[in-house]
């Protein structure tokens, strides 16, 4: 299933199939969410840790 698939798994299908992706995810955005909610990740971190930085959420909530 593709919930087990890792980072070089689903790099090889969008290289493959010419899957057409966020051009955020090559300026240092590893994980894209809404535009107030995410940041760069900064090296060493994981790849959602931009996503709600400093917010203490795991979710957007719509910008609640």
């Amino acid at each position: 299933p593709i919930a087990r698939w890792t980072q070089d798994d689903v790099d090889a299908y969008v290289a493959e199939h010419g899957v057409l992706t966020n051009p955020l995810l090559m300026d240092g955005y590893a994980s894209v969410g809404c535009a107030p909610c995410t940041r760069r990740v900064l090296e060493g971190e994981d790849a959602r840790a931009g996503r709600w930085a400093g917010r203490g959420k795991t979710e957007c909530g719509l910008h609640g």
